[in-house]
């Protein structure tokens, strides 16, 4: 991980640098700073354009009652995007502007979930006191705890304690 983290942080800039040497030499360096400075105001006024639209998907999902999770993923590209086009060079430029096309960003975001589904694993768990609540206020404190047995219990079986708050 440090590596990888040590490889985007130099070899990036120094990649985006020898790039922008290469264009100045082939363009002249008015013409290729021209196109980085005009690809990040434009990048960057799309990106908060998408990102409004992105956040009136979020208020109507959720005033219809559905969990937005496809349009909260496509505003966290967005804001990865936008950060892209901010950040001077060629190859972030493109990468930003990329990741604000509808298509690349639906691509994008289906091998984050394909990837997060094989990575990550989210595991819940409610603990109370017998006869206290599941609020309850005590001072116990659990110093160690194993699993004697597990079974499913239906929403209807858990039995309802007043909030003790």
């Amino acid at each position: 991980m440090i590596l990888l983290l040590f490889l985007l942080f130099t070899g990036v800039p120094l990649v985006e640098l020898w790039l922008l040497f290469k264009l100045s030499g082939m363009f002249g360096f008015l013409p290729t700073v021209s196109v980085v400075l005009l690809t990040g105001i434009v990048g960057a006024s799309l990106a908060r354009w998408q990102g409004w639209q992105v956040m009136r998907r979020v208020q109507n999902e959720l005033q219809q009652g559905l969990l937005p999770a496809k349009a909260l993923g496509d505003g966290m590209l967005i804001l990865v995007a936008g950060v892209l086009l901010i950040t001077p060079g060629v190859l972030t430029d493109l990468l930003g502007l990329s990741l604000l096309l509808p298509p690349v960003r639906a691509g994008v975001r289906k091998g984050l979930q394909l990837w997060l589904a094989k990575h990550v694993r989210v595991e819940t768990a409610r603990f109370w006191q017998s006869g206290a609540g599941p609020m309850a206020t005590g001072h116990d404190e659990i110093v160690d705890a194993h699993v004697v047995s597990s079974e499913v219990v239906e929403e209807e079986e858990i039995p309802k304690y007043p909030n003790t708050l």
